[in-house]
């Protein structure tokens, strides 16, 4: 059974396990990719962070933050273990409603040039390239219409 919720302090180790275990493949083969789960206490003091979970267990992690007129996407991820079952798109979903809820007309994001899948997943998903300077690629999603 699939539970999204608003997670915890609790949640702070299971949530470090699933981005890293999420991040494993792109971190063997991007040198100096940032560690995704080294505060991820601090996360969810700070910010908007959800957690997915599959029978009770953390399967998938979304990270929003406000911006000035914004909100930035800062971090959707899934354990391989619960890849291809949709719940990406969920968290995704979820994070365009909340956008929505909070006022927002526009969502940012950035990503690693070398993540192309993830690139051209976002472009698939209305997601829009607006800036790439050196490995950082920019991208945003208008949510008007």
């Amino acid at each position: 059974m699939l539970t999204i919720r608003r997670a915890e302090a609790s949640d702070a180790d299971a949530l470090g396990r699933c981005l890293d275990a999420a991040y494993a493949t792109y971190a063997e083969r991007i040198h100096g990719l940032p560690e995704m789960s080294a505060d991820c206490a601090g996360e969810i003091e700070r910010f908007e962070v959800w957690v997915a979970e599959v029978g009770g267990i953390v399967a998938g992690a979304l990270v929003l933050v406000p911006g000035d007129g914004f909100l930035r996407l800062a971090n959707v991820a899934v354990h391989p273990d619960h890849r291809g079952a949709g719940l990406g798109r969920r968290l995704m979903e979820l994070a365009e409603s909340e956008a929505r809820r909070a006022g927002y007309d526009e969502m940012r994001l950035n990503t690693h040039a070398d993540m192309a899948e993830t690139v051209a997943l976002y472009a698939r998903n209305g997601w829009v390239e607006t800036d790439r300077r050196e490995k950082t690629v920019s991208m945003k999603k208008d949510l008007v219409g």
